[in-house]
């Protein structure tokens, strides 16, 4: 280089210095020249050096116009004039695509403006002023251009490179107006595979090995994998456009992280949880399950007890699947040939054979235990402090026995197409016929409880509505009388006496759930206020005691003392959906499991996570968020998730503050693209149809990692009943989930008084 200062960002902005390392390095860059950052278009105050070989700083209009004219033989070739500040192209941010590029410039008139141009663009719409340097090159006719990254962003893979090329050079791409043909590659420039399905092959196994080691090559100069632009010429030369770090990398978990999901439990909390719910309801599931698991031999006790069975995750619960049964295992075949789980089970099947035919009598003595403790608890108002904690001591201890019996039910005995959900339906149906409202229905009929998930912060609210049924009104509190003499004709005692032990178990724990809230929610009344606010009114309410731990909650009511900071407790904030199978990496960042397409071929889309059908998307920055589909145009949701046709880099001032952004198309190597990963924004391109499927108003979940964008009625799951006793998903507020069909008819005992409630009429 003939001038060292060109390697200088503070002097030549972060593009131009990076070429001229690169240059230095022997990397294949276009010669060029660079106005330097403090300098006008008009040539007042510029630098000493007037070389215009290599990437030299220009001093001087007759400077300018000498290297104008070497550069570009006199106008017989087109230039670039390109942004260099020193704010784009950091390790921070890129700034990708926010400053003026002119391409195909002849003539001084037109360099000039062209100049004048790049340096007005340093203006942000925020109004500051952007430190600018300017950059020339020649013009280059590529025949391929594209971008090389030099490690995977989208799946946070630095084993293996990203390649998205187009014909012609790199602008289309990386502007949106083209998707591209993506390309897989190991560090050493194996093809693993291509896409999407049906695009054109641009680039040879030679060109792509080339690539790759321009890409380690860069890495090397630069201290760390790179974002590069690159074009092929007529002649086949390779030729660097552009280097510079790659700002996001998406999660990755760490090896062997647990492979989680709500499956198999979010049809008893399908809900977001608040602390002390987690406390109240996860933590004993958690230990029964373990429990079951441990007596089942399926999982060693030493995994059982250093990791919880079941998790929450952003206040949503997860079970770990694989030791749940509800996974196979990563390696099937060192699986089948590890003797150790098979003596395992061995050792166990003696205890479980008796198990089996001893279960349905346990569990009749445990309902009948929960029965009698429920019948014979006061309401909470007539409960000391003392007897109030000794009672909801009581609650979680009872829930790990009946989870773990529960869940030996579920794997042990013989399945039953009686539901405690159906009975519940049945119930109902009877009660909205009759015109019992929903409040009064709760309180003497128990069982419909079956219907709905638990909750501190909100009443219980029943299906709104039963085909041929009319509706139910109001909601269930835990203050509401007596029903009429109407609800007597219910035939709920022996519906639940007919239930099967899993199902009746089922039963129980959504019972002590619900003595559950009513005790905490009497407790909120009991609280001291905060210390700045000692007055009666400042008490917490069924919504605030949720943000207490189970611990904070027994110092409270023993001694009279709230943490010191539960004053500026705030609620979650609403969550996405968790995904059905996912790992956690660093700082609890979901990362979705991508399905496995079994493809044949190489390039043919063979891998993971490439999506399945026509109308799913590519992920392009990780992470999973809902909200309200947007299109930029009309007002702006307090949730917005940004749907457009193309990654268009003149929506980047819409980034700030978006949940998630779905594009019909573009690349994941494109500006928008890489902003979004900056912002850890849910990005998904390809999305067919996404504008038409999606209008404004619709709710959606975004999947940054997997590409799938789901429409819904709401964030949360609930169920449609229906008057065949199914119970199926909807959209919707919460609710409860499908309840399975199991086990033997066991003699039950008749539910107990409604849980809390007083009897024999007012005190």
């Amino acid at each position: 280089m003939s001038d060292p200062r060109a390697t200088l960002i503070s002097f030549a902005g972060s593009k131009a210095a990076h070429l001229a390392r690169a240059a230095r390095a022997g990397l294949p860059v276009l010669p060029g020249f660079v106005v330097p950052h403090g300098e006008g278009a008009d040539g007042v105050d510029w630098a000493d050096s007037d070389a215009a070989d290599g990437y030299a700083a220009v001093s001087g209009a007759e400077s300018l116009r000498r290297a104008w004219q070497e550069l570009s033989e006199g106008g017989a070739l087109s230039l670039v004039v390109r942004s260099s500040s020193p704010q784009e192209d950091t390790q921070e941010s890129s700034l990708a695509g926010q400053f003026a590029s002119v391409l195909d410039v002849r003539g001084p008139h037109d360099f000039r403006a062209a100049v004048r141009t790049v340096l007005d663009s340093a203006h942000r719409p925020d109004g500051t002023v952007a430190p600018m340097a300017v950059l020339v090159q020649p013009m280059l006719a590529a025949r391929v251009g594209g971008v090389l990254f030099g490690a995977d962003p989208v799946a946070g893979r630095t084993d293996r490179m990203l390649v998205s090329a187009v014909r012609g050079g790199p602008d289309s791409l990386v502007s949106g107006e083209q998707p591209g043909t993506g390309y897989w590659l190991s560090r050493w420039g194996r093809l693993s595979h291509t896409g999407p399905a049906g695009a054109e092959h641009l680039l040879g196994a030679s060109e792509l090995r080339r690539l790759a080691r321009l890409a380690r090559q860069a890495q090397g100069v630069f201290g760390g994998p790179q974002d590069i632009e690159f074009g092929f010429d007529e002649a086949g030369r390779l030729w660097l456009f552009q280097s510079r770090p790659i700002t996001a990398m998406a999660a990755r978990p760490a090896r062997g992280a647990r492979l989680l999901g709500p499956g198999p439990v979010a049809e008893t909390l399908p809900n977001q949880l608040e602390p002390l719910e987690e406390d109240l309801w996860v933590a004993p599931m958690a230990r029964g399950l373990a429990a079951a698991l441990d007596i089942g031999g399926t999982a060693p006790r030493r995994q059982l007890r250093a990791l919880p069975v079941v998790t929450t995750v952003g206040g949503r619960a997860a079970a770990d699947l694989r030791l749940l049964g509800a996974a196979p295992p990563r390696h099937r075949w060192p699986a089948l040939l590890n003797p150790t789980p098979g003596a395992r089970r061995l050792a166990a099947a003696w205890r479980v054979g008796r198990l089996a035919s001893a279960l349905p009598g346990l569990a009749t003595d445990l309902v009948a235990d929960v029965d009698r403790r429920l019948a014979r608890t006061p309401p909470p108002d007539r409960l000391t402090r003392r007897e109030l904690v000794a009672a909801l001591r009581w609650t979680r201890t009872v829930l790990v026995s009946l989870h773990a019996q529960e869940a030996l039910a579920g794997a042990l005995l013989a399945q039953d197409r009686t539901t405690a959900a159906g009975a519940a339906l049945t119930a109902l149906t009877r009660a909205r016929a009759l015109g019992v409202p929903d409040r009064r229905l709760v309180a003497a009929q128990p069982l419909v409880l079956a219907l709905v998930p638990p909750t501190l912060s909100r009443e219980v609210r029943l299906p709104e509505t039963l085909a041929g049924t009319g509706t139910g009104t109001g909601t269930a509190t835990s203050t509401d009388p007596l029903p009429t003499r109407s609800t007597d004709s219910l035939p709920t005692r022996s519906a639940v006496a007919s239930l099967p032990p899993r199902e009746a178990l089922r039963l129980r724990i959504r019972w002590v759930q619900e003595l559950q809230v009513r005790l905490v929610r009497d407790a909120a009344g009991r609280l001291p206020g905060p210390e700045d606010a000692p007055d009666a009114s400042a008490v917490p309410a069924g919504s605030k005691v949720g943000l207490l731990r189970w611990p904070e909650l027994v110092e409270a009511l023993e001694h009279g003392f709230l943490p010191g900071d539960f004053g500026e407790r705030l609620p979650r904030a609403v969550s996405a959906p968790l995904p059905d199978a996912f790992r956690l990496a660093e700082g609890g960042t979901v990362v979705a499991e991508r399905p496995v397409s079994r493809g044949k071929g190489r390039g043919k889309g063979r891998g993971k996570g490439r999506g399945g059908g026509a109308d799913e998307g590519q992920g392009v920055a990780g992470g999973r968020a809902a909200g309200t589909a947007w299109d930029a145009v009309g007002p702006r949701p307090s949730d917005p998730v940004l749907v457009v046709r193309t990654l268009d880099p003149a929506l980047a001032p819409l980034l700030p503050g978006l949940a998630g952004l779905v594009a019909q198309t573009g690349s994941p190597l494109s500006h928008l693209a890489v902003l979004a990963r900056e912002f850890g924004l849910p990005t998904v391109v390809g999305a067919t149809d996404a504008v038409l499927r999606f209008p404004p108003g619709s709710r959606l979940t975004v999947d940054g990692a997997t590409g799938d964008v789901h429409a819904s009625g709401d964030v949360h799951a609930d169920r449609d009943v229906h008057a065949d006793g199914g119970v199926r998903a909807q959209a919707g507020p919460g609710g409860q989930a499908d309840r399975a069909t199991q086990a033997h008819p066991a003699d039950a005992p008749v539910p107990p008084p409604p849980v809390g409630e007083r009897r024999g009429g007012a005190r």
